[in-house]
């Protein structure tokens, strides 16, 4: 997987020169000044902007289409990360990583950097998209429907994809780490094919989830007719996987004592549940685009703790490579 970074932007500049110069000088005449300026600035704009998502400027290494829904957008796709020299008769570890944004918007390139960084240390790591409110009018529920239908897709073409089915964790933020940890909870929203397929994960890496959604908690005013099997706090049992939870200190959306209450009922059954709260971080700390620091300590520190987790699990081996990996692509 290649960082690719944008040059779009200076390309951009020098266009921008040409065409001023042009207009300047007279040799255009009146409509066809106006027709180029209509024509090129929506992508000066866009290539002004460089790379501001929150991808890091990273591409997968394949697009599948693992459901097809209503809609102006039909096909919903994997995007998909392979390590260095896969083969798609190995039986490597995977990770699904589930993109935040309130259950309203969102894509998949959220979390990219994440996908990219682990499949540098060997694991197949697949971003799908799923339906939200702003790209097809979908509540809450479609968006774990889809997540479950991502899963079972998944460890169904495990042989496809060269991954071990019994070695899936799932994971995501915010929105995407609810998504993720219904997937481990929930048992009901499913629609469509391979329904005899289990999409439950073998271990999940939440940041920020917003996975409790009774009276007082997150989301509840939007699915309230439901909550009771649709919120991951009140759906634990003993199957829950074994989970790493990241979250900050100054969350204004899931406070630090909800996080503690989920990992306490985890450590009552018996089950691995990690959490590590970061001091004065809010809500989305993790994200390539907001850790500002030099060296990106915050993405190095996540990126650690992940791999310690999933080494733990026999999913990686060897130690995290993360602070290279950040510092090749600053």
């Amino acid at each position: 997987m290649e960082v690719k970074r944008a040059c779009s932007a200076s390309l951009a500049n020098v266009l921008a020169l040409f065409v001023v110069a042009k207009l300047n000088n007279g040799s255009m005449n009146q409509t066809l000044r106006l027709l180029t300026l209509l024509c090129i600035l929506p992508w000066l704009v866009q290539a002004q902007s460089g790379n501001t998502d929150r991808s890091g400027g990273i591409v997968p290494d394949e697009m599948m289409v693992y459901k097809n829904v209503p809609g102006k957008v039909t096909e919903l796709k994997l995007h998909i990360f392979y390590p260095g020299g896969h083969k798609k008769n190995a039986s490597s570890p995977a990770m699904v990583f589930f993109f935040g944004g309130a259950w309203n918007g969102g894509d998949a390139r959220h979390f990219y950097a994440q996908a990219s960084y682990l499949a540098s240390r060997g694991m197949v790591v697949i971003c799908p998209d799923y339906r939200t409110k702003n790209s097809h009018g979908a509540l809450p529920y479609h968006c774990v429907e889809d997540g479950r239908a991502a899963m079972r897709y998944v460890r169904e073409n495990a042989n496809k994809l060269g991954i071990d089915p019994d070695r899936i964790a799932a994971g995501g933020g915010s929105a995407g780490g609810h998504v993720a940890a219904a997937t481990a909870t929930i048992d009901r929203f499913d629609s469509g094919r391979n329904l005899d397929v289990d999409p439950f994960p073998n271990a999940l890496v939440l940041f920020n989830p917003v996975y409790a959604n009774g009276p007082g908690d997150y989301g509840y005013d939007r699915v309230k007719d439901y909550w009771t099997y649709f919120s991951p706090m009140h759906n634990i049992d003993k199957d829950h996987p074994p989970a790493l939870v990241f979250f900050g200190d100054s969350d204004d959306l899931v406070p630090v004592p909800t996080a503690e209450e989920y990992q306490r009922r985890m450590q009552e059954l018996g089950i691995r549940s990690e959490l590590q709260v970061f001091s004065d971080k809010g809500h989305g700390f993790f994200n390539w685009d907001r850790d500002d620091s030099p060296t990106k300590e915050i993405i190095t520190a996540t990126f650690s703790a992940m791999d310690t987790f999933l080494e733990s699990l026999g999913y990686l081996e060897g130690e995290p490579t993360a602070a290279d990996w950040v510092a090749s692509r600053l």
